[in-house]
């Protein structure tokens, strides 16, 4: 998203070579190019402590972090971006670290179980470890030519996994360490965020009061990497990361961001310093796909989870138990969802239906009845009339009224809205209808949709079931615990 936003504005356009040449990057993954009807991207967040070229943090940047000394390679955060070819929205995928995988036979390495079943978050550095040590200890090679090599195989390997886990070719690869999370945030100028209460878990480094707050670089690091004191743990921890990816989005795609030379520079800085992409990626060809994606089309959910408080086979681990099945159908409806629904044709009521106004009465004490129906007659090709409250004589049942009982559009809207009885009343224009609703009408429109969760409350986490669906479209930050 960071890179989209500087090569729109331009920034990136006038010294682009300068720019790419800078870039990290990854070749020889199994990645594919986009032929299923949308581009895939694996986004990964690492806990290394080291920046995308492999050099070493300084110390006050470690002390940033606040994520100690011990360099690893295990993948605390992984993120399936799935983008339709019409470039107009995106979904992102949440993948639980905990989630209970197997690894597909063409990752190479011998000390994976008999089943070859794992969490999904030691994937990279296993393979990458038992690659360094076959390299090492059976090709000879010295440990600094061995090193580019096994991590670029730790990194193919999850590639591979995600790829069997939700049925889709991952297109292209975007990673992302500590460092490069706390640049990219304060090189947009902070993150707004909400917590519902204070916090204060020194695992973390969270230390945070309750409310509305703007976070920089290194206090989102430890906001988004807080597991401990959230329902659900890991889960509790998606969640924020997504309502902080989301208001995330809003930022970097603000007008702040976008007009500021010096925000679009600490970005380049960021980016070249901090993310790994893969080096088939035509990213100028991307950003020109997809330069209108707006911060409010973007959604960030989870994959569907069976129990989030699973066992492996060997029941030493606890793990989030997943069925491939299940994450396989709920990312292809992304695409399912874009495709435009076929119209079904209105009904042939013999005459034009837009030449008939119709004025629709509320005589129920249902809440919105007269509206609804008035949308469904509006929807089949009738004029829309009055809505409002019947303020006429009592009545006991629904009613169509007009000025000529016999004729075809009385007889027409009466079968439509299941079979109300007809009244005459001579004062009404002929080309002008009313129906009047009681409490025990039950035709189209009769049922009130759903409220809409209330985007404030925090979610409530049970067994087998994932946060709801965040959207960056929500206005402000969202508060979460």
């Amino acid at each position: 998203m960071s890179i989209t936003v500087l090569l729109t504005t331009g920034f990136a356009w006038r010294q682009y070579d300068s720019f790419a040449s800078r870039l990290a990057t990854v070749a020889g993954l199994s990645l594919g190019n986009g032929e299923d009807g949308a581009i895939d991207i694996l986004l990964v967040g690492t806990d290394s402590r080291t920046d995308a070229h492999g050099n070493p943090l300084t110390d006050e940047e470690l002390e940033r972090l606040h994520a100690g000394d011990a360099d690893s390679t295990n993948t605390d955060t992984i993120v399936l971006i799935r983008v339709p070819e019409d470039g107009q929205s995106a979904v992102a995928f949440s993948i639980p670290r905990d989630s209970y995988v197997r690894v597909p036979d063409s990752v190479p390495g011998n000390d994976w179980p008999s089943s070859r079943k794992v969490k999904i978050n030691s994937v990279y550095g296993s393979t990458a470890f038992q690659e360094l040590v076959r390299l090492v200890e059976d090709e000879g090679m010295s440990r600094e030519e061995a090193e580019p090599i096994a991590t670029a195989a730790g990194r193919n390997a999850l590639v591979k996994t995600v790829a069997e886990l939700t049925g889709v070719t991952v297109d292209h690869y975007a990673e992302i360490g500590f460092l490069g999370f706390l640049l990219l945030t304060d090189a947009i100028g902070g993150v707004e965020v909400c917590l519902n209460n204070a916090v204060n878990e020194p695992l973390s480094g969270a230390d945070f009061p309750a409310g509305q707050q703007t976070l920089d670089g290194a206090q989102a690091l430890s906001f988004v990497r807080q597991r401990e004191g959230l329902p659900g743990l890991d889960i509790g921890r998606i969640h924020r990361q997504q309502v902080f990816m989301a208001s995330l989005a809003q930022r970097a795609l603000s007008t702040q961001v976008l007009t500021s030379p010096a925000a679009l520079n600490r970005i380049s800085t960021a980016i070249q310093r901090s993310v790994v992409l893969d080096s088939d990626w035509d990213i100028i060809g991307f950003a020109q796909q997809f330069q209108n994606l707006a911060a409010g089309n973007v959604e960030f959910e989870t994959i569907p989870v069976e129990k989030l408080n699973g066992w492996s086979t060997d029941g030493m681990q606890s793990v989030v138990e997943v069925d491939p099945t299940a994450v396989r159908e709920r990312i292809m409806e992304v695409l399912a969802a874009e495709e435009e629904p076929e119209e079904e044709p209105l009904p042939d009521f013999g005459f034009d239906p837009s030449s008939v106004t119709v004025h629709v009465f509320n005589a129920s004490f249902r809440e919105g009845l007269a509206t609804r129906v008035s949308e469904e007659l509006t929807l089949v090709g009738f004029d829309d009339g009055q809505t409002g409250n019947w303020l006429g004589k009592p009545t006991r049942t629904s009613k169509v009224i007009t000025a000529d009982p016999d004729g075809r559009p009385a007889e027409a809207i009466a079968e439509y809205l299941g079979g109300l009885p007809i009244e005459q009343d001579l004062q009404l224009e002929k080309n002008e209808i009313q129906v009047v609703l009681t409490t025990a009408y039950s035709g189209p429109g009769e049922a009130a949709p759903p409220p809409p969760p209330d985007p404030e409350l925090p979610p409530e986490f049970v067994d087998g079931e994932a946060p709801p669906p965040v959207s960056a479209e929500h206005t402000g930050p969202r508060c979460v615990d």
